[in-house]
């Protein structure tokens, strides 16, 4: 460590923006690793596990502080509460640190913020959780698996206990570093040779070729190949986007909803130098992002537009081959890896967001050609946002399913595929959460 920063004094300031002030953990957490990328790779792993973690598991660090406190997580300052939170955290789930040496930094990491007089009450609690942490029970599924109780509920109902533990669990996983090779761009074994020069550990996705699991290394702008644009990091449940879009030779593609542009620059890969995607999105901010990637990875059949979706754009009147919707959602498929999303969601939002994406749906539509392709995509595991709006969405416009059984040539056994679309669900599949449908306007 070096002398003038301290690890966990980064891993306070970074918690208080996303538990106190409702930053975005996945952008917060980025800017802090940017800023103290100095620090060696061991200081920058226990910031980010340590931050991720006490987000991923506050629901049931908040029932455990209640439990053993006096004064209540919600009526503590908010310094104390959170250096609280990151301590429990550790306690319960960081083996390689012993429980004294937390008790003993949070103990510090309060007098540092001028909270001295709080030092004993810091001390008294953590160490009373650390004394009793093996005897620890939990009251319910929610607690235990630290997700609101009505998405445990409703994912009870939708999919079954089992699954629904299952699907739970999975959240609470540690997530690897996936990602797509740009195969037009490069060959996998120069890509794998690569990598290898590097000491990086790879391994093979089983749904994917193009897609590896990436280990060992220290950050990625570090390596070569993802500095030349020869992958993309894209879980797998997204890279199935581009396949089941299947792009032919020549084909113009629209992507609506395109930040930051992994399934766009899939699809660009795919068309391997022929053919346009236009990718768009709704501000400057998120085509810049879409920009910096494109221009990384190199593609020349690309160009980005900032255009709203929930705008019609009378120039794209059945123009496009393939139009991608991948649609504003809960994001509750992806929960394990933003987990702050289960904490910002409310069971109204998901009403409101599967309205958003008909109206979204009934504008861009008229984008696709007689024959050609809608791919509407969510990365969410909820009905009313996937299955329903798939149903309403064929009832309601001349489109057909599309078999996509042949797309994947067995590689996915999901009972839905021959009705043009999949429920991803992680722990079942091994991906995040995702819904992929794919439509064909009907030729009159």
């Amino acid at each position: 460590m070096t002398k003038d920063t301290d690890s966990r004094e980064i891993v306070l300031d970074v918690l208080i923006e996303i538990l106190e002030r409702s930053a975005y953990s996945h952008l917060v957490l980025r800017q802090a690793l940017n800023k103290y990328q100095y620090l060696d790779k061991a200081e920058r792993s226990f910031i980010t596990r340590t931050v991720e973690g006490t987000v991923e598991y506050l629901i049931q660090i908040d029932y455990v502080i209640d439990f053993i406190s006096s004064t209540k997580v919600k009526k503590m300052k908010p310094v104390i509460r959170t250096i609280l939170r990151m301590s429990v955290y550790q306690i319960l789930y960081m083996d390689r640190v012993p429980d004294c040496a937390v008790c003993n930094e949070a103990v510090k990491l309060a007098a540092k913020r001028k909270f001295t007089g709080l030092k004993g009450f810091v001390n008294g609690v953590l160490r009373n959780i650390s004394r009793n942490k093996e005897t620890l029970e939990w009251p319910d599924d929610s607690v235990r698996y630290s997700v609101p109780a009505w998405i445990v509920s409703m994912w009870t109902r939708d999919y079954g206990k089992e699954t629904a533990k299952t699907i739970l669990s999975s959240m609470l996983e540690d997530r690897k570093t996936y990602v797509r090779l740009n195969t037009s761009r490069a060959g996998k074994e120069e890509i794998l040779n690569s990598l290898k020069r590097q000491d990086v550990q790879t391994s093979e996705s089983s749904i994917s070729e193009d897609i590896l699991i990436l280990e060992k290394y220290d950050y990625l702008d570090s390596l070569e190949v993802f500095q030349n644009g020869y992958i993309q990091v894209q879980d797998v449940s997204s890279a199935l986007v581009g396949e089941a879009a299947d792009p032919g030779k020549g084909d113009f593609c629209i992507d609506v909803c395109g930040a930051p542009g992994g399934k766009s620059i899939h699809l660009a890969d795919k068309l391997n130098g022929t053919g346009m995607v236009e990718v768009r999105d709704l501000t400057e901010y998120k085509v810049s992002m879409i920009q910096e990637n494109i221009d990384r990875c190199g593609f020349d059949n690309i160009r980005t537009r900032v255009w709203d979706a929930l705008v019609y754009d009378p120039d794209s009147f059945e123009k496009a081959d393939i139009v991608l919707a991948d649609l504003p959602c809960s994001g509750l498929g992806i929960m394990g890896r933003k987990p702050d999303i289960k904490y910002r969601i409310k069971p109204e939002n998901l009403d409101e967001l599967a309205s958003l994406q008909r109206e979204i749906l009934s504008v861009v539509q008229a984008y696709v050609k007689p024959g050609g392709k809608l791919v509407f995509s969510t990365c969410t595991i909820d009905k009313k946002e996937n299955e329903e709006n798939m149903a309403w969405f064929l009832e309601t416009f001349p489109f057909q399913a599309v078999d996509l059984e042949g797309t994947f040539k067995g590689r996915l056994q999901i009972d839905t595929m021959k009705q043009g679309y999949m429920q991803l669900l992680p722990g079942i599949h091994p991906c995040d959460g995702f819904f992929i449908g794919v439509l064909q306007k009907k030729v009159e």
